[in-house]
């Protein structure tokens, strides 16, 4: 048997990979189908909604959200994208078809992310392509278990856009930049840049978390080509000026001193922000650490060992690595620290969680590379053997068990765990065997039934007997002068929407 297991290619693991992370998305995909608009979807959405049910065009409609950017951009925020986006909402035009949300967010999400960590492996790292995507298919299944928040960041339409989305669209820039900064074909490269360019001005108008990582990546990427590559430098230069002209349109819009004026909101002073970055990073670093990730890294851990053990990089400098891979990760908590003065918005920790994950394994592969280099330069000057020697050692002849063991004790985990809502795949799992998500779907269209009807001008609706344990959101109200009973109220041009009064 542990020969048998010991033979299998790392063609024919990859395959199984890519199975398992599919089999683990599909009940997340199955739950979508008993998605419905909430939350901030009313508030974004009314005017481009009145605009279709007045003239049924979609052109019109096109124009109300470009006015309405116009109109939060002088007097809330400058993520111009975002706010497009977001006022776009597909149930706008269709109640039922917010199903096509988590196929977005999910498809956008995994996709950018496997090809920029695919990337980063094979050219930045020298992985071959097989072991690079294993690696990527075993993190991603990984992350959509533990995801921090997972209606936020697969089912709920204006919170996910605008983080999820939008980082995803970073995502493929830093991979364009990055094929044309390591492309051999000129033409290529061009091309890789030209689309780069013109995706970054349109990414720059997104939250400023996402914005200022950007902005912090594309510089350190600019710097390094200047360095190193310099003949490839107009690749990274022109990407980085676009996405720098967007990301000043945002920072620099109108709307953020009106809505600081009247923000009730206190957010800390820029040094102390940037400190509180550095210390809150490592909490949540260490809180997003669960057993589970770290069964999955063991199980990556003797194939991460090959291919930084085969790859021709150099890995000189691991601690100066670390340490910027540690700031890009801290700067993601400093908007919100400064803007806000508070960290833990669930939505926002989603992308950083993904980045830690991205950073994990990229960080391994660089230490054991520097380990397995500085090895082999030892090798015939200093008889000792050190502590590298004997854990590449030890990776070495595990060959493809400790890889088979520790997937397999995931699994146990993942699958037999008490609590069934712990990972997200389970949970959807649940909810559709036992029925939750069909009933909170059907009183849901059965709400919407009433807001439609022009009969109805004061709507009373009953609360939710059942609902699915990843879709994690506040409900209405029973007092009408709730904001999101405001905003329903608004959105269906009633006189007022409640909750009914309960016992």
């Amino acid at each position: 048997m542990i020969n048998r297991i010991n033979r299998i290619s790392i063609k024919s693991m990859t395959a199984c990979a890519a199975i398992l992370f599919l089999m683990s998305i599909l009940p997340l995909l199955l739950l979508g189908r008993y998605n419905v608009m909430c939350i901030d979807d009313y508030d974004y959405g009314r005017l481009v909604h009145d605009t279709w049910i007045a003239t049924g065009s979609l052109y019109q409609c096109v124009l109300t959200a470009f006015e309405q950017v116009k109109i939060v951009f002088m007097n809330i925020q400058g993520a111009y994208t975002s706010c497009f986006l977001m006022s776009m909402c597909p149930m706008n035009f269709r109640y039922d078809s917010a199903f096509v949300v988590p196929i977005i967010m999910i498809g956008m999400f995994s996709v950018s992310s496997f090809l920029l960590g695919r990337q980063i492996l094979t050219r930045w790292l020298g992985s071959d392509k097989y072991r690079a995507s294993f690696v990527m298919f075993i993190m991603l299944f990984m992350f959509y278990q533990v995801i921090e928040a997972p209606f936020e960041g697969i089912y709920w339409y204006n919170g996910s856009v605008h983080y999820i989305f939008m980082e995803s669209l970073l995502f493929i820039i830093l991979t364009l930049v990055s094929c044309a900064i390591w492309g051999e074909k000129k033409a290529q490269a061009s091309i890789y840049c030209a689309v780069a360019a013109i995706i970054a001005p349109i990414n720059a108008g997104c939250n400023l978390v996402t914005a200022l990582q950007a902005e912090v990546l594309l510089l350190l990427l600019l710097i390094y080509v200047f360095f190193a590559r310099r003949a490839k430098l107009i690749y990274a230069l022109i990407p980085y000026l676009t996405y720098t002209a967007g990301f000043l349109c945002n920072v620099l819009a109108p709307g953020h001193r009106v809505r600081a004026q009247v923000d009730t909101a206190v957010g800390y002073s820029p040094i102390p922000a940037i400190l509180l970055s550095f210390y809150y990073s490592i909490v949540f670093m260490v809180q997003w650490t669960y057993v589970f990730v770290i069964l999955v890294w063991l199980a990556l851990l003797p194939v991460l060992w090959r291919i930084a053990k085969a790859s021709d990089k150099d890995f000189k400098h691991p601690i100066l690595v670390t340490g910027g891979v540690y700031c890009i990760i801290s700067a993601m908590f400093t908007p919100t620290l400064y803007g806000l003065g508070t960290i833990g918005l669930s939505r926002v920790d989603n992308i950083i969680q993904m980045v830690y994950y991205l950073s994990l394994i990229m960080l391994t592969v660089y230490w054991l590379g520097w380990i397995s280099h500085r090895n082999s330069e030892k090798s015939g000057k200093d008889k000792a053997v050190s502590v590298g020697e004997l854990l590449g050692s030890f990776l070495e002849s595990t060959q493809n068990m400790m890889t088979v063991s520790c997937l397999l004790l995931v699994m146990i985990v993942w699958v037999f765990t008490a609590d069934k809502n712990t990972y997200t795949s389970i949970s959807a799992l649940r909810s559709l065997v036992i029925g939750d998500g069909k009933a909170y779907y059907t009183e849901a269209m059965q709400r919407h039934e009433l807001y439609v009807d022009d009969t109805v001008r004061d709507v009373v609706v009953e609360p939710y007997s059942m609902k699915p344990a990843l879709f994690d959101f506040d409900d209405l109200s029973e007092d009408q002068w709730y904001w999101l009973n405001t905003a329903v109220t608004m959105y269906y041009n009633k006189h007022s929407v409640r909750l009914m009064e309960q016992d």
